[in-house]
């Protein structure tokens, strides 16, 4: 019988295909997937070290595991990622039946630690760049019709609240025609959507050829491959936001009408203390130029409350912009100092816990008014949704993902697949999702004819 595998992963994008990777290389090597953590042969734990309660969560979990390997000692545990990078030698010593701890840059040996361990003992092994190019591993995907596809690691960014380049290293770009030839190999597997990963995206080759960014033109050629019939990516710098990039959304007819644009603070106080390299007023124009420019685009964001210093008229300004840019939807998060970061040395300018959890509030309020109010433009309209699945809820009922990225729940008389490309009505909204009926079933991107769903 082959050996079982477990895989939990916290975090970003980054860390979901990692965990790929390692699943890709753990089954290379005869073992097989389970969500039985009890039962696995290997756990790893995929970690990230952005939030405070990650060090929490993770220890949380090494704590059960340590029960689960005393009653079953030839369990391996592993213990990778974001917080592996950082912390190093801490996790070893608070949690001592780890087999292995390696950091961001060599997932690859992952497979090599496992066997190693075996025979000699708990290892480390924590390299402070990259061996190889993360993509060159084998991957094992859970959605055929779906892929992450790296274009670029590390981050050259120094923002002020951000351990990303400290675990992540420098930037580093990938070739294009490495991107693109994964891309149509992809596409020939009947992979129909790509998102493009990378801390930074828009800055994209900017190390390949010490000029301008290529992201634009990567964009174009992935987004005119022939199978490929959805594009996105993720994350953008506003300061790095192109006029190219968001003429190459608008010409690119693949490319999602949705834009990720984290603004962090409304405050130029606030953001120059961030270091994040731009004003309100300059992000606010540069999204006011991609709405102009690409018709029916959502926007989404991320925001950080209570950031070290931020007075009421600081976060008033947030509040503000906030409402001016009338977003889809925001991820916002209470300021948490991360050791390593220099906004972890600013313990004099801490703001109260009651009063951050009150801005939260407050913010989550106009950030739901403005979703709500998108949402709502929405219904009466026919969207091309996506099938991921049967809804949490209710089975009978199916969720998909709109080119927005917004997800539709809608019911369907017959199980459709996931990956089935439907066009649905919207009849309702709410600020985290649509409601929809199904309309028709879409065949694939090489089978445009549409199903009426009378027929179906």
């Amino acid at each position: 019988m082959s050996r079982r595998y477990a895989i939990r992963t916290f975090g970003c994008q980054m860390n979901v295909h990692d965990s790929e990777r390692i699943a890709g290389l753990l089954e290379a090597d005869g073992m097989e997937a389970t969500d039985d953590v009890a039962g696995a042969d290997v756990v790893v734990l995929n970690t990230c070290c952005i939030r405070e309660n990650a060090d929490d969560k993770l220890y949380g979990t090494l704590g059960h595991l340590k029960t689960l390997k005393a009653a079953r000692p030839g369990m391996q545990v592993v213990v990778g990622g974001c917080l592996a990078q950082k912390d190093r030698g801490v996790v070893q010593q608070r949690a001592p039946h780890v087999d292995v701890v390696l950091g961001t840059h060599n997932v690859g040996a992952t497979v090599d630690l496992l066997h190693r361990s075996a025979h000699e003992g708990p290892l480390m092994e924590i390299l402070e760049e990259s061996d190889a190019f993360p993509s060159a591993l084998p991957v094992r995907r859970d959605l055929p019709w779906s892929a992450w596809v790296t274009i670029q690691i590390g981050c050259d960014n120094a923002c002020a609240f951000c351990i990303v380049p400290s675990v992540r290293g420098r930037e580093i770009s990938r070739p294009m025609a490495e991107v693109v030839a994964e891309v149509q190999a992809l596409a020939a597997a009947g992979t129909v959507e790509v998102t493009l990963l990378g801390q930074n995206v828009n800055s994209y080759g900017r190390d390949l050829t010490r000029r301008r960014p290529l992201f634009a033109e990567l964009l174009r050629q992935v987004g005119g491959l022939e199978g490929i019939r959805r594009v996105r990516y993720t994350s953008p710098h506003p300061k790095d936001l192109r006029p190219e990039t968001v003429a190459a959304m608008a010409e690119t007819p693949s490319v999602c009408e949705h834009l990720h644009l984290p603004l962090q603070s409304g405050s130029d106080a606030v953001l120059a203390a961030m270091h994040r390299g731009y004003t309100a007023e300059r992000y606010l124009q540069r999204l006011a130029a991609a709405r102009a420019a690409v018709p029916d685009l959502a926007v989404t964001t991320d925001i950080i409350v209570g950031f070290p210093g931020e007075t009421e008229a600081d976060f008033t300004a947030t509040l503000q912009v906030a409402a001016e840019a009338g977003y889809d939807s925001a991820y916002t998060f209470i300021f948490s100092p991360r050791p390593g970061t220099e906004a972890a040395t600013r313990t004099d300018d801490l703001v109260p816990a009651e009063v951050v959890a009150e801005r939260f509030e407050r913010l989550r309020s106009v950030v739901e008014r403005s979703a709500l109010a998108k949402h709502q433009a929405r219904v009466g309209r026919v969207e091309e949704a996506v099938v991921e699945g049967p809804s949490k809820k209710d089975p009978a009922v199916l969720t998909g993902r709109t080119r927005q990225n917004k997800l539709v729940h809608f019911p369907s008389a017959r199980p459709l697949a996931a990956g089935t490309f439907t066009d649905v009505r919207v009849t309702g909204a709410a600020p985290h999702h649509l409601s929809g009926e199904l309309v028709a079933v879409t065949a694939g991107p090489r089978h445009r004819s549409r199903i009426p769903v009378a027929s179906a």
